[in-house]
């Protein structure tokens, strides 16, 4: 025979209370005192009751549970964020249900109207590319949504994100101090929001020692190691006309450092390479990548408590910017 469950009933009548009294008790209501409070928690704890989710959500509308959209599980930097949100959400009694978007906008907008449906209390999504449409989702179902490095322009709901420009302006005032006047970029996908705004803060750092980036010397990568191989072999094959190369990425970094290792070349007596990210294979490259950092546990959970703020209906809830820094390892030199 199974085990029979404990119920609320079951321990206001050892209690010799009501079952609202108990129930007010485990929920924390400021009606019960909190020598009732004491000893009717420690009396469920004895008795070995385990409150229903479901019954949990038929009273506080909220399911306890965050819906989480990435663009993909197989990228490190997401990880991270991922680490952030959870341990932050755990830490608040939350519990988070992980989807991949596959960074296609037609299947993030289906994995959110999912999750929707689910009653999730709350969403984040991370380098969300139809983040205006949002709009729309929010005046439809009152579920916050949290934008983790929104990658679509426009208006949309609230966010945390890095301060790319300052992000790129770092890395190009890096390699000015080090003499390179003749730097490469590598972007990332076409629709990466952030790929254009670091590039335009590097361009805005060596604009203040009178070089730049010209249109000619800025590839389109993937975001992936194999992005950084194809745009590097097209500069071998341009005679690397560069000092230097910037990557939109940790993983395009990766990439570009395996192509320039193949062709004979060396990092950083030959060229300089430089990434963004910092994620954590980062440091143990050969050599061990400079590259910008990005707060990543930090941007987990920033955007794990605005959406908790948001559940709460606290006011005020604003949009939160954090600040990339350099991380120096070997990767680059003086010329």
């Amino acid at each position: 025979m199974g085990r029979v469950s404990v119920t609320i009933k079951d321990i206001a009548k050892v209690a010799g209370v009501s079952h609202s009294t108990v129930s007010r008790a485990l929920s924390d209501s400021p009606l019960i005192s909190s020598e009732t409070k004491a000893r009717i928690r420690r009396l469920a704890d004895e008795m070995g009751y385990s409150p229903s989710a479901l019954g949990r959500g038929l009273v506080t509308r909220r399911s306890g549970t965050i819906g989480l959209v990435v663009t993909t599980i197989t990228d490190p930097f997401i990880g991270e964020v991922v680490q952030g949100i959870e341990e932050t959400a755990l830490s608040c009694q939350y519990n988070t249900i992980l989807c991949n978007s596959n960074s296609e906008p037609e299947r993030e907008l289906k994995t959110v109207r999912a999750l929707r449906e689910k009653r999730v209390d709350a969403i984040i999504v991370t380098s969300s590319r139809v983040g205006s449409l949002y709009l729309a989702h929010l005046r439809g179902a009152g579920v916050p949504i949290v934008l983790i490095n929104n990658q679509a322009a426009g208006d949309y709901i609230h966010s945390v994100i890095i301060d790319d420009l300052h992000g790129g302006e770092v890395a190009g005032r890096y390699l000015a101090s080090l003499g390179h006047r003749r730097i490469a970029y590598i972007a990332g996908p076409i629709w990466a929001r952030a790929s254009g705004i670091r590039l335009q803060g590097c361009r805005r750092a060596l604009a203040e020692v009178g070089a730049d980036i010209p249109p000619e010397l800025v590839l389109f990568g993937n975001g992936r190691p194999d992005g950084g191989v194809q745009a590097a072999n097209e500069l071998l094959h341009r005679g690397l006309p560069v000092t230097a190369i910037f990557c939109y990425n940790d993983m395009t970094a990766v990439g570009v450092l395996t192509a320039l290792h193949r062709a004979g070349l060396r990092v950083p007596e030959d060229v300089s390479v430089i990434g963004y990210d910092d994620v954590a294979i980062a440091a143990h490259l050969f050599p061990p990548l400079t590259t910008v950092a990005q707060p990543k546990y930090a941007l987990g959970q920033r955007a794990m408590e605005m959406a908790l703020a948001l559940i709460n209906g606290e006011p005020g809830v604003r949009d939160v910017v954090l600040p990339p820094e350099l991380v120096e390892r070997e990767s680059c030199r003086r010329v």
